[in-house]
């Protein structure tokens, strides 16, 4: 009885748990991270990316 029991918290462990495990790494979506991976790539100059990020910094503050 205890068996089965387990089985059925383990199942339902891995069907619902990998959606919020705490400490999980997620990926950064802010305006400023996106700035910083198109300045990465080459999308946007030093120029534009120095306007852009001013903006957003003067956004947040």
């Amino acid at each position: 009885m205890i068996w089965w029991f387990a089985w059925i918290i383990l199942i339902l462990w891995i069907f619902a748990v990998p959606y919020n495990i705490p400490g999980q790494r997620k990926p950064k979506n802010s305006s400023l991270d996106i700035l910083q991976r198109r300045f990465a790539s080459g999308s946007i100059s030093k120029e534009e990316f120095e306007n852009s990020r001013q903006i957003l910094l003067r956004d947040i503050v």
